[in-house]
């Protein structure tokens, strides 16, 4: 090729290549200015997802009127139903599955049961008669001392972590393990990475979910707080160790998960997420401080992935819909709501 073919070349090249560098230029620009953008791909472009992304920005951003020390951005999770699938509670809610394994392996040696709800329509089968029978918190206490007692905390985790290993989700077919919401899993990844402290505020058993949070959440089992057993030191040749008592210490719902907020939190959350009445106390806990707050409830609304019901949201959609908080619903926020929903 002689010198000249290669200049005319160049001439033609040399504008084109320019030109794509000018338009390659605010792509780049627009990629950095708007990263949130690849953030929470699981979720939607809609006003739940707005709305996160917009709090988490002005509360982490030190120029911003609304920032919030990296010691005080305290979140507060709800589990089930908010993390993870629960519904229907009596039947597929991984502790209400394995309480009725237990009642099942531990029936020999109670005789009466046969006679004596709720243990009577579990070895029936009976889930209407069961989810009638367990509304009444006592009936359910009875279930709770009966099959999560009477062991050192060492023994129950075990058990636990046995069930974890073998048990699936009755609908769904994959363990127990897998049936977090994968939206819900990128949010508290995108909290971490913003240098929030993220707590498990839960009405079922602290120790039971401890078995399983750092696995599925990414939380330190130190920061669950749940319903919890009276627990009893005893000496051994060795040292020491705890046993769990049959009956139940703290019940940790409604107003209750407020104040254990404090007790072994000492600070407000400034976010909370939840789905039920049961969560609304720690949401009003969050909205009466006087730092910027997210509430964020969680409505299941969607049949065909998941479920569709409003048990006892009465309360807690009213105040999310005269106060201004977040509503994410499941139908329409979430891409995916399961990870192996993808396969």
């Amino acid at each position: 090729m002689n010198a000249k073919i290669s200049i005319r070349i160049a001439a033609r090249v040399l504008p084109v290549t320019v030109m794509l560098i000018a338009l390659a230029a605010p792509m780049a620009l627009r990629a950095q200015e708007h990263p949130e953008d690849n953030l929470l791909p699981s979720w939607r472009n809609g006003q739940a997802k707005m709305a996160i992304l917009s709090f988490v920005h002005q509360v982490t951003d030190k120029s911003s009127p609304k920032y919030v020390r990296p010691e005080e951005r305290i979140a507060a999770f709800d589990d089930g139903g908010t993390l993870s699938t629960e519904w229907p509670i009596h039947v597929n809610q991984p502790q209400m599955v394995f309480a009725r394994q237990r009642v099942k392996a531990m029936a020999k040696q109670h005789p009466d049961w046969k006679y004596q709800p709720p243990f009577r329509f579990i070895l029936e089968d009976d889930n209407k008669k069961l989810d009638q029978c367990l509304k009444d918190p006592w009936n359910k206490l009875d279930l709770l001392r009966a099959t999560y007692g009477a062991m050192t905390v060492e023994e129950f985790g075990s058990v636990v972590r046995g069930f974890l290993k073998t048990a699936k989700h009755p609908k769904f077919k994959v363990p127990f393990t897998e049936v977090a919401y994968q939206p819900m899993l990128e949010l508290l990844d995108l909290l971490r990475a913003h240098d929030f402290k993220i707590y498990i505020v839960t009405n079922y058993g602290a120790d039971f979910v401890r078995e399983l949070s750092e696995s599925v959440y990414g939380i330190p089992r130190d920061r669950v707080i749940g319903t919890t057993p009276e627990y009893e030191f005893k000496e051994s040749p060795e040292g020491g160790y705890l046993a769990r008592a049959s009956n139940i210490d703290i019940f940790n719902q409604w107003a209750v998960k407020a104040e254990n907020i404090q007790l072994h939190i000492g600070r407000r959350p400034i976010l909370v997420a939840g789905n039920t009445d049961g969560d609304l106390a720690m949401m009003l806990l969050a909205a009466g401080g006087k730092q910027p707050f997210l509430n964020l409830l969680v409505r299941h609304d969607d049949a065909k992935r998941e479920f569709a019901y409003e048990e006892n949201t009465d309360k807690v959609l009213r105040a999310a819909q005269s106060r201004g908080w977040t509503v994410i619903s499941m139908k329409g926020d979430f891409n995916t709501v399961f990870a192996f929903q993808k396969k």
